[in-house]
Formats: structure tokens, sequence, C-alpha cells
């Protein structure tokens, strides 16, 4: 009798000692899912703070943001030694000419050849051009045979009387056309000048009435000393371009006129001496 009261007790216990283990699991789980709860509120409740805060300042975000990226490129530029700029790549006047259309990518590839420059910041000055044109009522491509015979598509070009830039635009003399550009300096930014020429050509062609007379005044910005030639340049080149665009095998050698006619005089003169060279031999052949 002893020995069951004795396994009965024992059973009982056991059974308190489960159920007391499970009341302990069963608090354990309750108190971690109400600090889970109550944490995971209290995220959500910083995230929307914080959320509303950006929206309301942007000023913050923005500062935010810069902060990030330049903790992020100074951890690069520790790793690698290089200090990037994230941004580099939007200030770079460049576009793939293959993204071009047709017409375009062909005088893109063609003045690179020529004129030794990358196509890519070409067929960026190409699509500008084109864009400009038609704003103004100008041929791309009188645009691109200005810049061609101005500066060579150097950017940074400056001739003698201070004529700057791509189009070659006096820029002490047209220096408020550069304030809505941030000042002078964007005389050397290739699309801030390509636009203050293309506005200058403009307006010098609608004041003279015709293409021609048009050239006639941006020339006399450029200080060239002969308006004629500088013309018959623009419009040969131009008249170049318009070949290249509609897929005309240009050679992008062009040997000038002056030149031509010194090569065929002198090879005029070398075979009058070789024909009295060979007279003289044969008179002398024969006295013999």
């Amino acid at each position: 009798m002893s020995t069951l009261l004795t396994r009965a007790s024992a059973l009982n216990a056991l059974r308190q000692f489960n159920l007391a283990v499970i009341a302990f699991a069963q608090d354990v789980a309750e108190g971690f899912f109400f600090i889970t709860h109550s944490g995971l509120a209290l995220l959500g409740l910083g995230v929307f703070c914080l959320t509303m805060v950006m929206v309301l300042r942007p000023e913050l975000r923005e500062n935010g943001e810069l902060q990030l990226i330049n903790w992020l490129q100074q951890r690069h530029a520790d790793d690698t030694g290089l200090l990037t700029d994230a941004d580099a790549v939007d200030r770079a006047t460049a576009t793939d000419p293959s993204e071009l259309p047709k017409q375009q990518a062909n005088i893109a590839y063609w003045l690179s050849k020529k004129y030794h420059v990358a196509p890519e910041p070409i067929s960026a000055l190409v699509e500008e051009a084109y864009d400009l044109g038609p704003k103004n009522q100008l041929d791309p491509t009188l645009i691109l045979a200005v810049m061609a015979i101005e500066s060579g598509f150097n950017p940074f070009a400056q001739s003698n009387v201070g004529a700057q830039g791509l189009m070659q635009v006096m820029t002490r003399v047209h220096s408020e056309k550069y304030e809505g550009f941030g000042g002078n300096l964007a005389a050397f930014d290739p699309v801030s000048n390509l636009r203050v020429g293309v506005k200058i050509l403009k307006d010098y062609i609608d004041k003279a009435g015709s293409l021609e007379g048009g050239l006639h005044m941006y020339v006399g910005d450029s200080s060239s000393s002969d308006d004629g030639v500088y013309s018959s340049k623009v419009l040969a080149e131009q008249a170049r371009l318009k070949q290249v665009a509609q897929g005309v095998k240009v050679p992008t050698l062009v040997t000038p006129p002056s030149l031509t006619a010194a090569t065929g005089g002198l090879v005029e003169n070398l075979w009058e001496k070789a024909q009295k060279l060979t007279s003289f031999n044969e008179e002398t052949a024969e006295s013999r």
C-alpha cells in the first residue's frame, strides 16, 4: 500500500513539474512575442517618422545621400587608392555613335577620322547640332562645318585675338550670352560654346540677309583676313558633310586647289625637262 502511495506521489510530482515547465515555456514564448512585436512596432514607427521627415525636408534627404556617397567613395578610395567621382560620367560630353540615326552616325565617324577626335565626343556634338539646327533655322551640317573650320573640334582652342572654344566665340564681346551658363568659363564647355556660337551665327545671318553675309560677319569676330576664303572653306566642308550623311564615300584628306595646281605645274615641268633630256641624248648619240 505504501509503495502505491509513493508511486502516486512521484507521478503527481512529475506531472506538476511538467505543467510548470510548460507554463514557463509559454510565458517565455509570450514574452518573446511581446518584445518582438513591440520592437517591430517601434521600428515601423521609426521608419514612418523618418520617411515623413525625408518627404517634408528634402534638403535633409539630399544631405544624407551626399554624406552616404562621400562615405562610400572614401571607403573605395581607401581600398583602391583612387578617389572616384560617380558624377563624372554625367559631365562627360560623349554619346555612343551606334545610338545615333544613320546619317548622324555617318558624319560622326567621318569627322572623327578626319580631325583625329574620338567618335564619342564628336557624336555628342553632332547630336547637339542636329537638335539646335531646326530650332534656329540652320542646317546642322553648316553648324558642324563652322566648328570644323573654326577649331577643328578642339573645345579648348583660343585664337590670338581671344576667340575661344569650338565655335571660336569672342568671349569678352559676348559675355552676356554666357551668363545663363554660369559665366565666361562656360566658353570651354563644348555644349555651352556651341549653343552660344549658333545663336551668334543665326543673328548674323538674319542681320546680313544671306548665308554668305552672315559668315562674313561671323568671321569678323574670328579675325580672319580673307572672308571669301573662309566662306568657301565652310561651304565646301558643309557640302562634304552632306555627302557623308547620305552614305557617299568622301575622302578625309582633301588636297587644296592651290596645292593641286602647284603639283600639276611641277609634274609638267619635270615632263618637259625629261623630254629635253631625251632629245639631247638622242642628238648626242647621232653625232657619235
